[in-house]
């Protein structure tokens, strides 16, 4: 098996990155309109009410800040904020984990050492090994920005023969967004895109200042009105496990379940891997795309 691991290395475009104030406000904006009053205990003004959601003196009140503390802070004014109080606000918004660090990021991104943004990202190559001994076992690495970075033959047989697309168009939201043929490979395209969307929003909150992200989200933006409507959303989560069902073009239905394992190593990659129920069909389809090896891999790509 061989596994790829290139990335461009041609210089980005020169751009604006995307703004951690605005971030911060629209992602604080958009979990308050989702709240009603009946939520979290407060009483309703039926048509009297003029605003949807929470009102901000209402979410300041169930964090237990001022009004003036909450709006500087939903303006996108984070300055000298504490953990305690963001941790409060998350409270009160009823906030997922996910979204509580996404929060910490945008409003205290000092409170988090800051790494550089790497023109390449690297995979170990003892990851490398790992990904071609896992026979019959579709995996790869994604990286930040949603970038494919290595896989092993299973995982060209099941989603595509990646190597044979130019380094910068080996990105799942790319995939997802642009490629027609993944809308047919995901029974549930919507869903697929969501969390790409997600995982988006999750990288940008950690790393605003990337312009190859904010590249690729401008990008994206002008050209599917899909992500336009996901990222509008300011929705962020993290799925470590699950399961998807494919249409695959040669074996038809897949139903499998997936694993993803975030690397601890700082480089901010996961190692995702899918598997079948044993002795289900997908576990049979499996074998037959591992036995046919090559073909499997190019029937993928059509």
């Amino acid at each position: 098996m061989e596994s790829r691991d290139e990335q461009p290395d041609a210089a980005v475009t020169a751009g604006r990155t995307l703004d951690r104030r605005a971030e911060l406000s629209e992602f604080l904006r958009s979990r308050r309109a989702r709240l009603k009053p009946e939520d979290v205990g407060l009483a309703g003004f039926g048509r009297q009410r003029r605003v949807p959601g929470l009102r901000r003196e209402e979410l300041a009140q169930l964090a237990g800040v001022s009004v003036a503390y909450y709006t500087r802070l939903e303006q996108g004014n984070g300055r000298n904020v504490s953990a305690e109080v963001l941790a409060s606000i998350a409270r009160a918004l009823r906030l997922t984990e996910a979204e509580h660090a996404h929060l910490t990021h945008l409003a205290k991104p000092k409170a988090h050492k800051k790494k550089p943004v790497a023109r390449q990202q690297q995979v170990r190559g003892a990851l490398r090994q790992l990904l071609d001994t896992m026979d019959g076992v579709p995996a790869y690495v994604v990286g930040r920005r949603a970038e494919i970075l290595a896989w092993n033959r299973m995982a060209a047989a099941v989603f595509g023969d990646w190597a044979q697309l130019p380094p910068g168009e080996r990105n799942w939201a790319r995939l997802v967004f642009l490629q027609p043929d993944y809308r047919d490979l995901f029974v549930d395209w919507e869903q697929k895109a969501i969390d790409v969307v997600c995982a988006l929003r999750m990288d940008a909150g950690c790393h605003p200042d990337d312009p190859r992200l904010s590249a690729l989200v401008g990008e994206l933006s002008v050209k599917s009105e899909e992500f336009r409507r996901l990222w509008a959303t300011h929705d962020v989560k993290e799925k470590s496990h699950g399961v998807k069902q494919l249409h695959h073009p040669l074996v038809g239905d897949l139903d499998l379940h997936f694993e993803s394992f975030r690397m601890t190593d700082g480089s901010d990659q996961s190692l995702v891997t899918y598997h079948a129920e044993p002795g289900s069909p997908s576990a049979e389809s499996l074998r037959l795309l591992a036995s046919w090896g090559a073909d499997a891999t190019r029937a993928a790509t059509r």
